[in-house]
């Protein structure tokens, strides 16, 4: 079996963001070879599975800017700096549609785009809600889209959800409720 890993010659930080850098590094290639990498340094994300009291999922409706469209997800968001993921889980849990978990579970943790960033994102299970009060950031607009697990999963096969963490959230929660 060959050697794969690459190691670090230098790196360089093209781009500070608010919450997130682009970085450009020269790499050793395993076959002694030098290439570019260029990838974004990001604070991580929790993504969350509600299971409303009906048992309908509280899926969310947001446009999302890079895609140029409305896009069908479950609520997730960044951590902050030295937050945990089980508590940027319940936070982003009521900033974004208004209800508390009395009960948290981890599902999994996924890498959404490991050809191009570091981002490791945790999904929660969030259950037994109660109703809070909605705080989304000031540039955030989010509609609250209660959705059946067999009508999320039909948009998942149909391609009307498109998402990577919705869909592992939904295909998961489809797994662990049967």
């Amino acid at each position: 079996m060959a050697e794969l890993k690459e190691s670090t010659v230098s790196s360089k930080k093209v781009y500070d963001g608010s919450f997130l850098d682009v970085r450009k590094d020269i790499v050793n290639l395993p076959d002694g070879n030098t290439s570019t990498r260029e990838w974004i340094n990001h604070p991580g994300a929790a993504c969350i599975i509600p299971i409303m009291s009906d048992g309908r999922l509280a899926l969310i409706k947001q446009y999302r800017y890079p895609v140029k469209s409305i896009m069908i997800e479950l609520p997730a968001g960044k951590l902050d700096e030295g937050e945990k993921p089980e508590s940027c889980a319940l936070r982003e849990l009521e900033e974004e549609i208004g209800y508390l978990a009395e009960k948290l579970t981890f599902v999994s943790k996924i890498h959404p785009a490991i050809g191009f960033a570091n981002e490791e994102m945790w999904i929660f299970l969030a259950e037994r809600l109660i109703e809070s009060q909605k705080r989304t950031d000031h540039d955030e607009f989010v509609e609250l889209m209660p959705t059946s697990i067999e009508d999320a999963v039909r948009m998942v096969w149909n391609g009307k959800i498109t998402d990577v963490k919705t869909i592992i959230g939904i295909l998961w929660v489809e797994r662990l409720l049967s």
